[in-house]
């Protein structure tokens, strides 16, 4: 079994804290919400919200009337969670992906949007999988994200000599050679903001992993898409008119498989 010590001391270091309050992490949050609420239309579901952080996803859902779980490896992040809910409470606790505490076919939808990109390790993603299979049940739903192989080299090409010169950086180009060689992405000690160890896929590997393990694949969206890299993007997605105008654009192509690798998440959602 993997050792995920380094992944869990980046979060126990509050790396989720008010991340999706700013910057693209603003787009991730409305794109993620977009597309869960394409497909989870009723309520009363009991959802498991594996490896979900602070509970930015698990305290929305439970507002709309479901029976969810955070279930988060991070202990810091799940006092975080029970602390601030709102008067819709949610179950919180600390959780494995690879193990979880929860009986066979008892979930209506599982949330994998964070531990399949943190376990280098086939067979440790295999396991969150199946872990996620046996809590599902027949025809329940589950929403996978993975982050793209091409996320670091494009985020450094998208400002590089405007903002950035991480592609003349020895250091930095070895990091993205082996991302886009293998799909492993680890953290310079020259970067310490950088998220920390992780496995970064393409789309089709990803459902294929995802398929191996029985799943019907239903969909794969992005999520930030293609605007992710529109100059000013911060001021476009606060004035109302530019920012229709951008998700307008996300939405014709977020399910285009040719342009896909360019966001920085996607999200594959499954049938069991």
């Amino acid at each position: 079994m993997e050792n995920i010590d380094n992944v869990l001391e980046f979060y126990e270091n509050g790396a989720e804290n008010g991340r999706l309050e700013r910057g693209l992490g603003k787009i991730e949050l409305y794109r993620t919400k977009e597309i869960l609420n394409n497909y989870i239309k009723n309520k009363n579901n009991t959802i498991y919200d594996v490896g979900g952080g602070i509970g930015v996803y698990s305290s929305w859902l439970a507002e709309k009337g479901n029976d969810v779980h955070l279930l988060e490896l991070a202990p810091s992040a799940v006092k975080i969670a029970i602390e601030n809910q709102s008067k819709t409470m949610f179950i919180a606790e600390v959780c494995d992906a690879r193990n979880l505490d929860r009986d066979d076919e008892s979930a209506d939808i599982v949330l994998l949007m964070g531990p399949l990109y943190h376990l280098q390790n086939k067979c440790d993603r295999a396991q969150v999988l199946n872990e996620a299979k046996r809590v599902l049940k027949k025809g329940g739903l589950l929403f996978s994200v993975g982050i793209s192989k091409f996320s670091s080299t494009t985020w450094a090409l998208s400002t590089y000599g405007k903002t950035n010169n991480f592609l003349d950086d020895a250091i930095y180009k070895n990091m993205i050679e082996k991302e886009l060689l293998s799909g492993v992405h680890l953290r310079p000690k020259e970067y310490p903001y950088f998220i920390t160890q992780a496995y970064f896929h393409t789309p089709i590997e990803l459902q294929k992993e995802i398929e191996l393990i029985g799943f019907e694949t239903i969909q794969k969206h992005a999520i930030e898409g293609l605007i992710w890299f529109t100059p000013s993007l911060d001021e476009k997605w606060e004035e109302e008119k530019s920012k229709e105008q951008l998700l307008n654009i996300v939405r014709l192509t977020d399910t285009e498989d040719s342009v896909m690798g360019m966001s920085p998440h996607f999200m594959i959602v499954s049938k069991k």
